[in-house]
């Protein structure tokens, strides 16, 4: 069965308190690793995590630790559940104990994620026997409400995922699929990337509600934070996504129509379509400006979209606008620390090169083996 399958998730958030509950509910034998021990003190003592929401139940862990090697060396599928500024430190973290055939799957990669963990295996000497894989979107709405509780608002209703090399998607869907039959395949990692919804819903509608997220004001993030305005500044950087996808030759879904798919929710606009999605309501703004919306998405989100854009020569304004606002306002250069297109070993190729990476692992070009 395939509940002889053995998980880690890696990160004791939101994301992966709901993540390694829901699966050690499900049967599986479950690692929770997180960096820091303050957070998991407690369930290193009382390693049941309790769900509430969509899905009731309880789940029991089998190691809950801050040591990498001691969570990882024994399984199967590695979970990492982190915000996408820590996938380059992880990844180093992990590279001296992964073995053969293990999967490492990014719970999102949010915009190339995949690639960068590729990119540092490959330097390692692991990329041929490790199978790096990104999810498009984290497959649920959900808080921790305490460090052993969590809170599910909603399960997606789908999640593009693919892997690297392609080649290997379907095996590792075939894996997962049992646990989480809402992950389906995408043509590659570039389709799972460019698809990265947070980049529209989250760092635009932050900086342009700061004010009342700086004074700790509650008010519902998604429902009363995105007003018709704040929705027609999405549309446009909606728009600068799909044409980046287009480019490349990817299949894309503009906001709109991504949520409907993913939540049933209908509109004709983006606003539209936030009012009528019941999954976001309740979900309350952060309370200060440090925060994942802006310090994740803007540097593993929009960074990349801008920088792969220019690359293929395509303008972004809309993009370029919020990165520059971010950085003001942060003094912070995002730029300098987020994923260019020459971290993630894109720089430099045709668009037909970023799909052979993507699908292959490697770039072949024939200039190259007729000098060989």
């Amino acid at each position: 069965m395939k509940r002889e399958l053995t998980y880690c998730v890696i990160g004791a958030g939101n994301g992966g308190i709901a993540m390694a509950g829901y699966l050690a509910m499900m049967g599986y034998r479950v690692n929770l690793y997180n960096r820091t021990p303050a957070r998991i003190s407690s369930l290193m003592k009382e390693r049941t995590i309790y769900l509430e929401g969509e899905i009731n139940g309880c789940g029991v862990l089998n190691k809950v630790t801050d040591n990498m090697e001691e969570a990882i060396s024994d399984v199967d599928i590695i979970m990492v559940t982190i915000p996408a500024i820590g996938h380059y430190n992880v990844a180093g973290s992990m590279a001296p104990y992964l073995r053969d055939n293990q999967i490492i799957i990014l719970n999102p990669g949010r915009t190339g994620g995949a690639l960068e963990v590729y990119e540092i295996l490959l330097r390692e000497g692991k990329q041929d026997k490790i199978i790096v894989a990104e999810a498009q979107t984290f497959i649920y709405a959900c808080r921790s409400m305490e460090f052993n509780r969590a809170h599910i608002f909603k399960s997606k209703r789908e999640v593009t995922l693919a892997a690297i090399p392609a080649t290997r998607t379907d095996y590792v869907l075939g894996l997962i699929n049992e646990a989480y039959p809402q992950f389906i395949p995408a043509k590659d990692v570039l389709e799972t990337s460019i698809n990265n919804y947070g980049a529209i819903f989250h760092p635009a509608p932050t900086l342009l509600n700061s004010g009342h997220i700086e004074r700790c004001a509650p008010f519902e993030y998604y429902i009363e934070g995105i007003t018709p305005s704040i929705g027609n500044f999405l549309e446009k950087l909606d728009k600068e996504r799909m044409e980046l996808g287009r480019m490349l030759q990817i299949k894309t879904l503009s906001a709109v129509e991504w949520l409907e798919e993913t939540y049933a929710a209908k509109g004709e606009t983006i606003f539209e379509a936030i009012q009528n999605n019941s999954a976001y309501r309740g979900l309350q703004a952060p309370q200060g400006l440090d925060i994942r919306y802006i310090y994740e998405d803007v540097p593993y989100g929009l960074v990349p979209m801008e920088s792969i854009a220019h690359t293929l020569g395509i303008k972004t304004p809309a993009i370029t606008s919020i990165i520059d606002i971010a950085q003001l306002m942060t003094n912070r250069d995002f730029r300098e620390e987020g994923r260019s297109a020459n971290r993630l070993g894109l720089g430099g190729l045709s668009v037909a090169e970023m799909h052979m990476l993507a699908r292959q692992g490697t770039v072949v070009r024939k200039e190259l083996e007729e000098v060989v």
